[in-house]
């Protein structure tokens, strides 16, 4: 698996960053989602550089300029309801994108710290031979991921597969790495430190999905 860290060079990304994870922004959820949607923009914008494209002409109201546009065939998917803001993030830049979603969460069926990940829900188009970019704010075991993966391994062959995240911890990405292919690309905005004994990320940010849209039952 390809792992591209866009953390590592200082850019307004960690701007965003921080704000993201102060507890003093955190009872403004509406600036929480429009932050996950700016780092969408960016993220879309650094993995732009591996896409495919055309050669194409445009004409202006004086004359007419050579350039260039993407030629592959686009499919967000973003996991529900954490990736929502980052999936809007993706399509502000991918505009001609088509679109998934999946829902995935933990289920502690002991009501302890041990959980599988459930997939229930999917609508997503067609994307064979297309590229499929996976999007969830957190990467934190990774299971989430993997079991969606696999979902949609079964019904369909994209001809590449990026997945985008905000915040990564190493052993999300061991998983991911022993249970993916290798041609996959991870797209990372941070990487955290590790897990704590309940799996949840350190620092990392709490909860996406509550800070975005609020507590659920």
């Amino acid at each position: 698996m390809q792992i591209h860290n866009l953390s590592e060079t200082n850019s307004v990304l960690n701007h965003f960053l921080g704000q993201i994870r102060n507890v003093n922004v955190h009872n403004d959820s509406m600036r929480f989602r429009r932050n996950i949607e700016r780092i969408g923009e960016i993220m879309s914008y650094e993995l732009s550089k591996q896409l495919h494209y055309r050669d194409v002409e445009v004409q202006t109201p004086l004359g007419v300029k050579k350039t260039t546009e993407i030629s592959d065939q686009l499919v967000v998917c973003s996991i529900l309801r954490a990736g929502l803001p980052l999936h809007m993030g993706f399509l502000n830049y991918f505009d001609n994108a088509e679109n998934g979603f999946i829902s995935a969460y933990r289920h502690h069926p002991n009501n302890d710290d041990y959980f599988d990940i459930v997939v229930e829900y999917q609508a997503i188009a067609d994307y064979n031979d297309k590229y499929l970019l996976i999007v969830d704010p957190m990467l934190a075991t990774g299971q989430s991921i993997v079991a969606v993966f696999n979902k949609l391994i079964e019904k369909g062959s994209p001809k590449e597969v990026h997945i985008a995240v905000v915040i990564a911890a190493p052993e999300g990405i061991a998983l991911l790495e022993s249970k993916l292919p290798d041609n996959c690309h991870l797209w990372i905005a941070s990487l955290d430190e590790n897990l704590d004994e309940h799996s949840y990320i350190v620092p990392g940010l709490g909860d996406a999905g509550d800070l975005a849209y609020g507590t659920k039952l």
